[in-house]
Parts: structure tokens; C-alpha cells; sequence
């Protein structure tokens, strides 16, 4: 939601499940910061997250306070933790990822666009209050943007960040162990812009464990030299990766060896990330939107993988 004046009424869609129906419910949970759509941008993962009946949600307020609040499924009763944190909310890039590790104790990082990881943990499961912002590895640290959290089926956590600018960085992963409660790095450069590109993705974990993502190449800061849509995929918790069709990657992956799911030209206007989903049998299907050729306006597209071959398919949405 986005309005002109300088608050915005915070406002969380929530779905319940019904017999023979579904139903949403909007609930107003505080004030937050409204000036651009630092609160809102897709590429944020995520900013919502629910763990054995607890939902989380996080959002800058007013004054740019990094805040979180917490409710029981089916009540309407919230409460709320302004923590010690900040971030630059003018700057629409620095949105707030969250996620609750197998063990209910909450992640949290913020307040990134090129800049120093941001990262803290809750001192209890369940809580709202934070330790001291601390590092995950220590590696590959200083020059962060768009973080994403990604719980594994066994209560682990991994943590996909760029590190470099826009048209020269590398995808890194780290992998949190909630035993231990200690990050380690399993991917260094993922996926390889060689100090050219860099790879702007979405990712997605499935029913299964399998970790799925799928980018774009970016040649230079400027968004018009976006161009393609790739895809790889791993069964081991991000250590090892293939393509769609078994193929092992040997890594990292590079404009060379990546899978191409579609060939966009560019100049396209091909959006930078958006999101993909994986359906029951694995097949990836990613929303993005390009124009082609002889269209005038971008399209919203859907780039799906075809169940009866090893082709790829799109369609307009």
C-alpha cells in the first residue's frame, strides 16, 4: 500500500482457509513508513513468516525504526517491538527479510544496498528482542544487497545475498545449523559475473527440500542491459547444483554454462527479480514481465517448464 503522506497504515492481507471456501481478512497492525516502497518491494524475502502457530511480520516505521511484531493464528491481537535498529528507509532498496529457524528463534536483516551485512538474531524463541548486530561468516561481508532468508525442511536456514554492485557481483550463500546456531558459507560465487554482470534471481524451496533459482544477467548498472532467464537447481541444501534436466553444474555458473530457460535480447525492459514458484512435480514455473519486439509496453509473462519435454514455454499472464 502506498499513499503520499508521510505514514502509512500497515496493513497485513491475511488468508484463512476454509471449508468449501477461502476467505482474506485485512488487519491493521501499526503505522509504518510510507515515503517509497521500501516496505513493499517484491524482492524482499520475507517480510512475513509464520512458525508453529506464530506469524512475524517487520516494517520500518515513521522514523525509519526497524520494528517487528507477532500474533497467534485467528487472533487480532498484536504485539509490538520497536527494536534498537535503523536503516536508510529512503532508499526503496533496503527492505527488511525475516525467517524462524526450526528451533523458533527469529533472523533478522535489514538496511542493505551495497553496504555492510546487517544481521541479528532474537535472544529467545519466539521473541522480540534482539542481541547485538553480529556477523554470519565474517566472509564476503562488506558489500551486501538484496538478502533473503530460506528455511530448509530439517529447521535450517539459507541466506542468499549479492555481493558487488549492479553489473559487476556474485551470488553468495550461507547456511545456518541451528544446533550449532553458527553460519557457515556454501557458495562463495554461485553464480559468477566474472567482473562483468552480475545475476539478479528469486529463488524457491520446495515440498521436497529441493532449492530452486532462476536469473537474469545484467551487463552494466544500466536495467536495459538485462537480458535471458536462467535456472538451476539443488537437492543438497545448496552445495551441489544441475540443471533442470539432471545435468550436473560444475561451478560456478557463468553466462557460458548457465541453463537457459528463455533468450530475452536486451533492451527488452526485462524486470530485474520477481518470483517464481515450484508445483508439486518439481516443474518451475517464473513470473517476470519483458517486452518483445513489436510490442509497445512490457508484458507480464509466465515462463513455465514443460511437463511432456525439456523445453520451456511462456505465455502471457
Amino acid at each position: 500500500m502506498f499513499v503520499k503522506s508521510r505514514k502509512l497504515l500497515f496493513m497485513l492481507m491475511v488468508f484463512f482457509l476454509v471449508k468449501d471456501s477461502s476467505a482474506q481478512k485485512i488487519m491493521n497492525v501499526a503505522d509504518g513508513w510510507a515515503r517509497n516502497s521500501v516496505n513493499t518491494v517484491v524482492f524482499r524475502k520475507n517480510a512475513i513468516t509464520s512458525f508453529k502457530g506464530i506469524q512475524f511480520v517487520s516494517f520500518y516505521d515513521e522514523e525509519s525504526n526497524v520494528v517487528i511484531a507477532k500474533r497467534k493464528w485467528k487472533s487480532t491481537n498484536w504485539q509490538i517491538q520497536k527494536t534498537s535498529f535503523k536503516g536508510n528507509a529512503t532508499d526503496a532498496h533496503r527492505s527488511i527479510s525475516i525467517a524462524v529457524d526450526g528451533d523458533g528463534y527469529l533472523h533478522l536483516s535489514w538496511d542493505h544496498h551495497n553496504t555492510r551485512l546487517r544481521y541479528a538474531r532474537s535472544l529467545q524463541p519466539f521473541g522480540l528482542d534482539f542481541g547485538q548486530e553480529m556477523p554470519m561468516t565474517g566472509v564476503l561481508e562488506s558489500n551486501v544487497s538484496y538478502p533473503e532468508f530460506y528455511t530448509l525442511k530439517d529447521g535450517n536456514l539459507l541466506f542468499f545475498y549479492r555481493d558487488g554492485g549492479s553489473g559487476n557481483g556474485s551470488l553468495v550463500i550461507n547456511k545456518y545449523n541451528k544446533q550449532t546456531k553458527e553460519w557457515t558459507q556454501v557458495q562463495k560465487n554461485l553464480v559468477d559475473g566474472e567482473g562483468k554482470r552480475n545475476a539478479y534471481w528469486q529463488a524457491f524451496v520446495d515440498t521436497k527440500g529441493t532449492v530452486h533459482i532462476s536469473w537474469v544477467w545484467r551487463e552494466s548498472p544500466d536495467v536495459a542491459s538485462n537480458h535471458d532467464m536462467c535456472y538451476a537447481r539443488s537437492t543438497d541444501g545448496g552445495l551441489h547444483w544441475e540443471k533442470s534436466t539432471g545435468e550436473k553444474y560444475v561451478l560456478p555458473l557463468n553466462v557460458r554454462t548457465a541453463e537457459y530457460a528463455l533468450h530475452i535480447p536486451k533492451n527488452s525492459e526485462l524486470i530485474n527479480q520477481t518470483s517464481m514458484v515450484i508445483d508439486k512435480k518439481g516443474v518451475p514455473f517464473i513470473a517476470t514481465y519483458w517486452r518483445d519486439e513489436n510490442e509497445m509496453v512490457p508484458q507480464y509473462r509466465l515462463i513455465y517448464k514443460k511437463r511432456e519435454g525439456l523445453d520451456y514455454a511462456k505465455s502471457i499472464i
